[in-house]
């Protein structure tokens, strides 16, 4: 595949049951919520578990999460210089590092690192990529309820202590929410990067399969689930419509005499019509 020559829309709903999708550091780590209920999930959040994903494909990734790292590096400064060495220019850099790292020509990143002593570097590295591929928060299609449940450990962690005193603890977990997660590919971008129709067809399994590994205590197997991914590709690199108007044409909305929404079902989804331009819709896994 070559080039990427199509603007590209997309929409992914995720279902959520009785799971944290996204906990909260500055709130006791419970579910991100708007002010007026609904729950959120962060864009960075949704990029690691995007990431996450292209490194099971077996794809080369710069940003890594310390406990899936897989060549050794234990920083970004690390795995750049590792990578990049001997570059001619700024340019020459950055054109590298697209090379290199699928999740650096498809989101983009910041080059920042001073130099290396070590290796008597005169100069540090200073290099912006600005990637093609944009992501919104996730948030929900109406508040979502948040329940807590206390925990206890009762265990002794080392020999001849005696028992341990119990140690309390909180779990939060949505009930259930249906959230809407938006994104877009800006074709002038990509050929800067040489983000291709390959990577985003790898995009679109990725985010197909966005919770596959990804399992915890706070959101068990099977507790996050993608709904559907809904892939509007334009007829030319500027977009037919606004990238506003695509996503608004996905219309969910609750059905009559439902208040509290217990399953997808519960929600009336349907499209718009957009004269010349309609999506292909994948179902999630």
């Amino acid at each position: 595949m070559g080039s990427l020559q199509n603007k590209i829309d997309f929409t992914v709903l995720i279902k959520v049951s009785n799971a944290n999708p996204n906990g909260d550091p500055l709130n006791g780590n419970r579910p991100r919520t708007t002010y007026t209920g609904q729950g959120e999930i962060s864009d960075v959040c949704l990029k690691r578990k995007i990431r996450n994903r292209f490194q099971d494909m077996g794809e080369n990734l710069f940003v890594q999460s310390a406990d899936r790292s897989d060549d050794g590096c234990t920083s970004l400064s690390e795995r750049a210089s590792q990578n990049i060495m001997n570059y001619e220019s700024n340019d020459d850099y950055a054109k590298r590092a697209c090379e290199t790292w699928i999740d650096v020509r498809t989101f983009g990143q910041v080059f920042a690192f001073k130099p290396n002593k070590e290796k008597k570097e005169k100069e540090g590295v200073s290099v912006g990529v600005r990637g093609p591929v944009s992501i919104h928060q996730a948030v929900s299609c109406s508040p979502v309820d948040v329940n807590s449940m206390q925990i206890t450990k009762s265990v002794n962690s080392e020999p001849d202590k005696g028992k341990s005193s119990d140690t309390m603890g909180t779990k939060h977990f949505v009930d259930f929410g249906l959230y809407r997660m938006k994104g877009s590919i800006n074709v002038q971008l990509a050929e800067k990067t040489g983000f291709s129709e390959e990577d985003a067809e790898k995009l679109k399994e990725a985010l197909r399969t966005l919770f596959i590994n990804d399992a915890s205590a706070s959101r068990p197997d099977g507790s996050m689930e993608v709904v559907s991914v809904y892939w509007w590709r334009h007829d030319n690199k500027i977009g037919q419509y606004s990238a506003a108007k695509v996503h608004d044409s996905l219309k969910i909305k609750l059905k009559e005499g439902i208040t509290v929404p217990a399953s997808v079902d519960d929600y009336e989804i349907g499209l718009e019509n957009l004269s010349g331009l309609e999506p292909e819709i994948i179902e999630g896994i």
